[in-house]
């Protein structure tokens, strides 16, 4: 069994952007997380160092996330509406955090990618698809779906590297598709089969 990280190399993990995962340590304490796997050092200045997917897993492992799907903001907690939430703020202060956020996963995928093209999805969100999905449905400006509101819905589903993207049929969720494709998804209007309710099967492009 792999040896957990030091208490020092924890508070590093922890700390980490949950959306880049970009680390703050010292150079020691970043080396043997690189040692370890659990970050890399970015080959273009100014050669951040980011945690690795296994660092990611540590990182959550500890820190579940909530139903609503949390996402780093540099001054608290932004949380990827995903559709069914109990209650939701859409004030100017909401606008500003979708909006940052949605930069920062750009950001994300300049720095990440290996031609840094920022029309295709990364691979952390490979990897955090519902959030992912979510996030590039809210920052375009859809509604999510609420207590008393229709809107869109993001699922995960059992196959791999694919949500599910449900809202009202027509329109609304023709809507949802191009959205998604402009962001860098491959999408396809199913059926299912006992309820007869279309929904949207969403997969991130690799090329």
């Amino acid at each position: 069994m792999t040896r957990p990280p030091a208490a020092a190399q924890r508070r590093v993990i922890d700390a980490a952007d949950p959306v880049s995962g970009r680390l703050r340590g010292t150079q020691a304490q970043l080396a043997a997380l690189v040692k370890r796997g659990l970050a890399f050092r970015h080959p273009r200045p100014p050669h951040d160092h980011f945690l690795t997917p296994a660092g990611h897993r540590i990182r959550e492992a500890a820190a579940p996330q909530p139903p609503a799907v949390a996402l780093a903001e540099p001054d608290g907690v932004f949380a990827a509406r995903v559709g069914g939430e109990e209650a939701v703020d859409d004030g100017p202060a909401r606008a500003r955090e979708v909006h940052s956020a949605w930069q920062g996963l750009l950001e994300l995928r300049r720095m990440t990618n290996p031609d840094g093209a920022t029309d295709r999805p990364c691979g952390w969100e490979r990897t955090h698809l519902v959030r992912a999905a979510a996030l590039a449905l809210e920052a375009a400006g859809h509604p999510s779906e609420g207590p008393a509101t229709a809107g869109y819905r993001v699922r995960a589903t059992p196959q791999p590297e694919a949500v599910a993207v449900y809202a009202p049929e027509g329109e609304p969720l023709r809507a949802c598709a191009d959205t998604l494709e402009r962001a860098g998804w491959q999408t396809g209007e199913y059926t299912e089969p006992r309820t007869r309710t279309r929904y949207l099967l969403a997969s991130p492009r690799r090329v």
